[in-house]
């Protein structure tokens, strides 16, 4: 196999997950030449994985995480304002019961919780009688009070795919299913080593700076492939989730405490189904990462313990699990290790490697900015930091605006059933009108998978968003694979695998 000649780039960012994605968008928006290579999808692992939430994180307030806390109840709005079609504003309750600390204490620290971040879009913290609140109905009889809060939704794996968009439409260079094989100093700089991990295919590359952000696999990429002497180490904790029949009809969330600490949520997924997570669990195998029997368990006896209605293993349609990496501050449990980032820039002789350990998926943005701050001395002329208030792709619009993009989408292509055109606002945002904007007639969006999926949503993820295989557009791209039949993916699976090897098949003279 034949190694191109080398190309240079200012960065090769190693991980297409919230935080190379993001690092890229950022960089990207500043000038900078950039390439990022993900050996999977996109969002694949971890950053697919969480329970999908822009929040504070009400629970690290306990361990004394104040700047953690304050900077992702800061972020919330920022990234609202920037991606009101994949985020929007929830309502969370906290049910009160005499194993929690005192009503007054909560309610003190809810106050701290509203106040610490400047907030100004999300609504504040009341104090709910959940015999009189709907919200209290699918609880069971001994809960009589609670306490209501905002934080904030958001579709992890499409807001790694749109930063990935965005970069990409910055000039950034993005290749899925390649894996960095190995780097070598080259000079200031590196020698980088690619492989096309579905065909074979090489590519050597030279880059100013590597940016580590392979998530678990952060250390081994350092130490193993760019063959870096660093003592920083990280923890693997996985966190697991289960979906279950819809559960209640509001659109409140609730927040569960058990006697051991831990904190999960149950949350309205997908219109007519339940998320309940997450866990904490040191992790090891990382060719084997799935919510296991005991923990799906868990989560079902916790959530029982407030639902008059018990949740049963049988009430269970998905499962997920997620490994987080993060940084190893030596804590003696997996719930009480940091969720806060660490960025590392280290040398391997005069070439520089920035290491990211750790971090919220609600910090991403600031985790970038950080990044580049520290990259600057090793990138001369690098812009100022350019991305808080700049929407991602589609997310042009008003913080409330869904409402009227809906109707605009249903004056564009008013055969859409309701569920197919509220789907895709909060897929696209504005850029479902541009998906549809070709369309006069409903057989112009070509064959219907299942769910409203169609030939012309199926080629915008193909060509604008990286998706090569079904589970790319039913898991990552969407949650459809919570609705379709195997018989409509197997019909999807044939139809992509068609469509992509005529796109692949050169043309004969």
């Amino acid at each position: 196999m034949t190694i191109n000649a080398p190309a240079r780039y200012d960065l090769c960012i190693v991980g297409g997950g919230v935080n190379g994605c993001g690092i890229a968008r950022d960089a990207a928006g500043r000038g900078l030449r950039l390439l990022l290579c993900e050996k999977d999808d996109l969002a694949q692992a971890t950053s697919s994985a969480s329970t999908k939430l822009f929040h504070g994180g009400l629970r690290y307030l306990e361990q004394y995480e104040f700047r953690l806390v304050r900077e992702a109840l800061k972020e919330r709005e920022v990234l609202l304002s920037a991606m009101p079609h994949i985020s929007w504003p929830m309502r969370f309750v906290l049910p009160h019961h005499q194993g929690l600390r005192p009503a007054w204490l909560l309610r003190l620290g809810l106050f701290i919780y509203d106040n610490l971040g400047g907030r100004k879009i999300l609504p504040g913290t009341k104090t709910l009688d959940l015999g009189s609140d709907a919200v209290g109905a699918p609880l069971k009889d001994s809960f009589r009070k609670g306490f209501e809060y905002s934080d904030c939704w958001v579709e992890d794996s499409r807001l790694v795919v749109l930063n990935a968009r965005d970069a990409a439409d910055r000039g950034a260079e993005i290749l899925t299913r390649t894996a960095f094989v190995s780097a070598e100093p080259d000079g200031d700089g590196w020698q980088v080593d690619l492989q096309d991990t579905e065909t074979g295919g090489q590519r050597r590359i030279n880059a100013k700076v590597l940016v580590n952000a392979a998530g678990p696999w952060v250390e081994e990429i350092a130490r193993n492939r760019a063959r870096l002497n660093t003592t920083e180490k990280i923890r693997l904790v996985r966190g697991s989730h289960i979906v279950v029949k819809k559960l209640f009809d509001h659109d409140r969330a609730y927040i569960f405490q058990h006697a051991d600490g831990r904190v999960i949520f149950a949350i309205p997924y997908e219109q007519d189904f339940t998320l309940i997570g997450t866990t904490d669990a040191d992790h090891e195998d990382l060719d084997k990462v799935e919510c296991t029997q005991e923990e799906a368990m868990y989560l079902c006896d916790l959530a029982s313990e407030y639902f008059e209605v018990p949740v049963q293993q049988t009430d269970i349609v998905h499962t997920y699990a997620g490994v987080r990496p993060l940084y190893d501050d030596g804590s003696m449990s997996a719930t009480k290790a940091t969720r806060d980032y660490v960025l590392k820039l280290e040398r391997q002789g005069t070439a520089p490697i920035l290491n990211v350990f750790g971090g919220k998926i609600t910090t991403y943005r600031k985790l970038a900015e950080e990044a580049m701050e520290q990259m600057a001395p090793a990138l001369p002329g690098l812009k100022p930091a350019w991305t808080a208030g700049k929407p991602l792709p589609g997310g042009d619009f008003a913080v409330d605006g869904v409402a009227a993009l809906e109707d605009e989408v249903a004056a564009l292509a008013p055969w859409l059933d309701a569920r197919t055109k509220a789907r895709l606002v909060r897929a696209y945002g504005t850029d479902a009108k541009r998906m549809l904007g070709q369309t006069k007639s409903p057989e112009d969006l070509g064959r219907d998978f299942g769910h409203g999926l169609t030939e012309v949503e199926v080629r915008w993820l193909m060509d604008r968003e990286w998706a090569r295989t079904t589970d790319d557009i039913l898991w990552r791209r969407s949650k459809l694979g919570l609705r379709l039949t195997r018989e409509e993916v197997d019909d999807l699976d044939q139809w992509m695998n068609s469509t992509r090897g005529d796109a692949d098949r050169p043309e004969v003279a």
